[in-house]
Parts: C-alpha cells; sequence; structure tokens
C-alpha cells in the first residue's frame, strides 16, 4: 500500500511539475512582449526608401559583391542601439538631452544643427519613397503623390496621441508588409544561394564607385536619427530604477534589438540579392526607381512588380513616420525648442518637393542623401562614447573599457570610410 501511494504522488508530481514550468515559461514570455518594441520602431530607418535606392543600385552594377557590407552595418547597428538603449536606460533622458547636460551651450548648438542636417537628409529619402510609392502603384503624379504622402504621414503621427504602444503596432505592420513583399520577391527572383553565402562572408569593393554605393549602403542602414531617437523610446518600458531593474530592462533591450535588427538585415540583403538575381543577370543597371518597377514585371511578372511597390510604399510611411517624432525629439533635447509635428513635417518635405518639381532623379537624390547621413554618423557615436563611459552619469550600466574601445573603433572605421570618399570625390576618381 505504502508503494502505491507514492507511485501516486510521483504521477501527481510530475503534471505538477510541467505545469509550473508551463506557468513559469509563459511568464517569461509575457516580460519579453512587454518589452518588444522600441527596437522594431527603430528598425524602420534600417529598411527605409534610402536603403531601397543604394540596394538596388548595389545590385545591378556589382552583382553580390557588396552583400557583405550590409552584414557589417547590421552588426554596427546592432552595437550603437544597443549603447543608445543603455544610456536611456541608465540616465532616464534621451542622448539629446544628455548632449544639453554635458556640453557647452555653444556645442550643443552645432549638434543641434548638425543633426538637424542629417533628420532633414532623412526625411528627404523617406518622404521620396512614400511618393514614389504612391506613383509607381497607383500612377499618381509625382507633385500630388507627395502631397498624399504628407497628409497620409500628419495621419499616422496623429495616432501617437493615443500612446506609444498604437504607434509600435503600426509601425510593425508596415514592416511585417515589408518582409512579406521582399519573401515574394526571393522567391520569385531564384538567386544563386552559394554566390550569396561567398559575398556576405568575403568583403570585396571592385572599383572606387562601389566605394560611394558601400558609404550610401552604411549611412542608409546604420541611421542617425534613429541612434538618438532609440534612448527616449525605451523609456516607457520600466518603472524599476534600481541596479537590478535596469540590468533586467537591458537584457530584455538587447533580445527586442536582437529580433528586430536581424529582420531588418534579411529585407536589406534580400533587396541587393533580388537586385542582383534580376538586373545584373541581365546586363541592367537600374537607375531610377520606376525603372526597377517597370523591369520587374516583364523579367519576374506583375506580382513580382506590384510586390516591390507596395513594400516601397510601406517603407516610405512607417519610416517618415519615425523620422518625425525622431527629428521632433532632436530638437527639444538639444535646444528644448518644441515646433508642432505638423508644422516640421510641412517644413522637412520641402526639400523632396522641389526635387520633384524640379524633375531631378529621385534614386540619385535617395543615394547622395545616404552618404551625406554616414558623414553625420560619427557625431550621434562620439557623443554616446563621451557620456556612457561616465559612471557619475550612467551608473551601473557604464561601458566598460573593451566596449568603449569597440565604439573608438567603430567610430573611426566610419570617419576613416567618409575620408577615402571625399579623397576619391575631389580627385575625379570617384
Amino acid at each position: 500500500m505504502e508503494s502505491n501511494k507514492n507511485l501516486v504522488d510521483v504521477s501527481l508530481s510530475i503534471p505538477r511539475q510541467h505545469t509550473n514550468n508551463f506557468m513559469s515559461n509563459l511568464n517569461k514570455v509575457n516580460q519579453l512582449v512587454k518589452f518588444l518594441g522600441p527596437a522594431f520602431v527603430v528598425s524602420v530607418a534600417y529598411i527605409d526608401p534610402g536603403n531601397f535606392a543604394t540596394n538596388i543600385s548595389g545590385g545591378s552594377k556589382f552583382n553580390y559583391t557588396l552583400i557583405w557590407v550590409i552584414l557589417w552595418s547590421n552588426i554596427l547597428a546592432i552595437f550603437l542601439q544597443t549603447m543608445s538603449a543603455k544610456l536611456g536606460i541608465a540616465t532616464g533622458h534621451n542622448l539629446a538631452e544628455m548632449c544639453a547636460k554635458v556640453f557647452p551651450k555653444e556645442v550643443n548648438c552645432i549638434f543641434w544643427i548638425i543633426a538637424e542636417i542629417g533628420a532633414m537628409a532623412t526625411d528627404l529619402a523617406e518622404f521620396l519613397g512614400g511618393t514614389l510609392g504612391l506613383y509607381l502603384l497607383f500612377h499618381i503624379p509625382m507633385i500630388y503623390a507627395g502631397l498624399l504622402t504628407g497628409l497620409i504621414t500628419f495621419a499616422i503621427c496623429y495616432l501617437e496621441k493615443y500612446g506609444q504602444k498604437i504607434i509600435e503596432i503600426t509601425i510593425a505592420v508596415l514592416v511585417t508588409v515589408i518582409c512579406i513583399a521582399y519573401t515574394i520577391e526571393l522567391f520569385l527572383a531564384k538567386p544563386d544561394w552559394a554566390q550569396v553565402g561567398i559575398h556576405t562572408i568575403i568583403p570585396m569593393l571592385p572599383n572606387s564607385e562601389a566605394i560611394l554605393i558601400a558609404v550610401g549602403m552604411l549611412g542608409a542602414t546604420v541611421m542617425p536619427h534613429v541612434i538618438y531617437y532609440h534612448s527616449q523610446l525605451v523609456q516607457h518600458r520600466s518603472t524599476d530604477s534600481s541596479n537590478e531593474g535596469k540590468l533586467r530592462h537591458l537584457k530584455m533591450e538587447k533580445i527586442d534589438i536582437a529580433i528586430a535588427m536581424n529582420i531588418a538585415f534579411i529585407v536589406n540583403a534580400a533587396m541587393v540579392v533580388v537586385s542582383a538575381a534580376v538586373f545584373y543577370r541581365n546586363g541592367m543597371t537600374v537607375d531610377t526607381m520606376d525603372q526597377a518597377h517597370k523591369s520587374l514585371q516583364p523579367l519576374l511578372g506583375p506580382l513580382s512588380s506590384g510586390a516591390f511597390g507596395i513594400a516601397l510604399l510601406a517603407s516610405g510611411l512607417s519610416s517618415s513616420v519615425v523620422g518625425t517624432l525622431a527629428g521632433q525629439s532632436i530638437m527639444t533635447g538639444f535646444v528644448n525648442l518644441s515646433i508642432p509635428i505638423n508644422i516640421r513635417r510641412f517644413i522637412t518635405m520641402m526639400p523632396a518637393l522641389i526635387i520633384i518639381a524640379l524633375g531631378i532623379n529621385p534614386m540619385n537624390a535617395l543615394i547622395l542623401s545616404q552618404v551625406a547621413l554616414s558623414f553625420i554618423l560619427p557625431f550621434p557615436i562620439i557623443q554616446m562614447l563621451i557620456i556612457a563611459k561616465r559612471k557619475d552619469l550612467m551608473g551601473i550600466l557604464v561601458n566598460n573599457r573593451f566596449v568603449q574601445f569597440l565604439g573608438v573603433l567603430v567610430a573611426t572605421a566610419i570617419i576613416v570610410l567618409n575620408a577615402v570618399l571625399m579623397y576619391l570625390t575631389f580627385t575625379g576618381k570617384a
């Protein structure tokens, strides 16, 4: 009888143990879901219309050879976004606000001007992308498509009044649309996966023009405005300001960043792969988005060209919203100047409308805007490194020597790459 009783106790304890494990895992998932979101908003900047321009251009001109640039840009993005999130969690302020506390007013004014130039270059790319998406899908004249893009962006930004979570969900839906569209593109393109694997691992720059495209890819992937913005987005995720709470928050944010940034990497790499598999393979150099859209239909069918237009539109609209909100955060943080979003949006959309009205090739404007962002990128990195090494500001999340060394290495590499591009440009070799 005693033996039977023990067997019953054991048999009862097994399902109870499974239930406890299940509940424990469920709680962990719920905790993770609570912290997911900020990196997905930031990831939009890594698959914006500027990425379309540089990746399509790179794939059509240089086949698969520049995929490694996407990989290393993504690694840099993960590193920098983690540092930005850590700064926001540690200090309770965004990067621009911390700059206002740490640096003299005159220096901050210079930082603000540089950051705003970056925000305008970002807005230019994003606004042009949304405009091109509407034009390609619905044949709306460019100038009217531009105005409609502005109105839709205003409407999505308006949702912020209902809370950050609504914006995050809206952005996540648009990112999902982009992912589905490029999954379709990859399926139809039938790329050479062996070549994709080789060029993902082995760095190669065929000529000086490839350097221009590579710098554009870097600027399009690691974008300055979301380095500033990420440090603000994370602050709403946790109310526990203890050291343990901050460490737990950072751990969750690292998972958020890893998931979102790697999704962005896959989409970016898919853009290059599809462009190489379709355009380069058929001996076509793509110089305009319109050409890319029209060429996909006879080569891969109407499903492919439609997916491209939808992806571009979703990219333009989602990134326009993030760019607008990031720009407002930058302005308020550096110089405590708050301009209504709609007025700021009208001001920043003007360069894009001027380009459309003058008939300038939007794809060339997109690539050049991304190159400009690469030159601006070292500024927020250096600002973060100066602030994040101070224990009095960062507390338990202060950068250790290894992280600080990596940050200096990243900033130096970007500055050197930009210097090489300037040399090639001014000597006429680019």
